[in-house]
């Protein structure tokens, strides 16, 4: 049975990666050609040519304006995927139409809607709105996960790994060392976990961005919309440091990290990042080490969870997982992912199992 959550709106790309060139992106096991028409609006289409498949991504095929012509024999489609011309005849064939796909273009992302595109207009897109707004400064990039999702939100529902994975970047003692609250709003579909620490270690990835010298009050406040918009508001201030009685918080320093988690196929995943700060918004030096420092930690867990993948589908059926307090947050995710592809399937949903399974 798939893992994969459909009737779904997933990233598919940044805006920015999206322009005049035929662009190709496997999302969810479907290969999807994405492209802007001259007014700068991005469509999506399968990535197969009707006639004998050829990926219409690849050269020589191109664009003639608005139109996709094949480099292999020319049928040419225009930008909502039916075709207009076919070689060698007038008729073009009525059934000669590639799948076309809903595409919202929100927050910087390039959102596509894979299940039934009935349903798209009906299905909530997540927010992340710091990542494209005035008053935040915004560094980003993505990386191929060759595990499934699901371990990826595991993943990043417990940051107590932190502590152990990212010393020297992110991790400190108190962050494994601080318990966890967790809330599941079923009625918004969000699962939130927060770990506040009140006296903690100024790891580097914070103390060389803020300028912070000597121990902080570090607030991690995590909210999943399932299956993929994952965002942890960060607030980062000296000891004792705290938001004003009417909610106003100037001398903190506030991050927002957003991981968008795309289905690449059921054994790899797309883990889109972006790292949004309300602080030193036109330094460079900034953005530079905040990227570079961010990339090293999402490459940290790519090599972990690659890993855990290959032990995953070696391991022999039966394999007993334990969970802890820590895993609280990642547990009512995967019951939440498991009651949305029982929504889209019509078939009951499973309780929640090991991400293994």
């Amino acid at each position: 049975m798939t893992s994969i959550v459909r009737d779904q709106w997933y990233v598919a790309a940044y805006g920015r990666e999206i322009g005049r060139d035929l662009f190709s992106r496997t999302i969810c096991g479907e290969s999807i050609l994405f492209w802007r028409t001259e007014a700068g609006r991005v469509t999506a289409m399968s990535d197969r040519c009707v006639h004998r498949r050829f990926p219409l991504s690849q050269a020589p095929s191109h664009l003639d304006g608005d139109r996709v012509v094949c480099g292999y024999h020319g049928f040419t489609y225009g930008a909502d995927g039916v075709c207009v011309a076919v070689p060698g005849q007038t008729r073009v064939p009525r059934t000669a139409r590639l799948r076309s796909y809903p595409v919202v273009e929100q927050d910087s992302f390039v959102w596509v809607f894979i299940g039934d595109p009935d349903k798209a207009g009906a299905t909530r897109i997540p927010r992340a709105p710091w990542l494209d707004q005035e008053g935040w400064t915004t560094v980003s990039g993505m990386e191929p996960l060759k595990a499934r999702a699901s371990l990826l939100v595991d993943n990043l529902m417990d940051l107590s790994h932190e502590t152990y994975l990212h010393g020297g970047y992110i991790g400190t003692p108190e962050v494994a060392d601080t318990p966890i609250t967790t809330e599941v709003d079923d009625e918004a579909g969000i699962v939130y976990v927060s770990r506040h620490m009140d006296d903690a270690e100024c790891p580097p990835f914070y103390a060389k961005s803020t300028g912070i010298e000597g121990r902080i009050t570090r607030w991690q406040d995590i909210e999943f919309t399932p299956p993929c918009l994952y965002k942890l508001h960060s607030r980062v201030a000296p000891v004792g440091v705290l938001p004003h009685e009417d909610g106003t918080d100037p001398d903190a320093f506030h991050v927002e990290v957003v991981y968008a988690i795309t289905p690449e196929t059921e054994r790899s995943t797309h883990d889109f990042w972006a790292v949004a700060r309300d602080f030193a918004l036109d330094d460079e030096s900034v953005s530079d080490f905040l990227r570079e420092s961010n990339r090293t930690v999402v490459l940290q867990d790519v090599t972990a969870l690659d890993v855990l993948e290959e032990v995953l589908t070696g391991e022999p059926d039966g394999y007993q997982e334990l969970s802890i307090n820590i895993d609280t947050g990642g547990l009512a995710a995967r019951r939440m992912i498991a009651r949305l592809a029982e929504q889209a399937s019509g078939a009951p949903a499973a309780a929640a199992v090991p991400a293994g399974r």
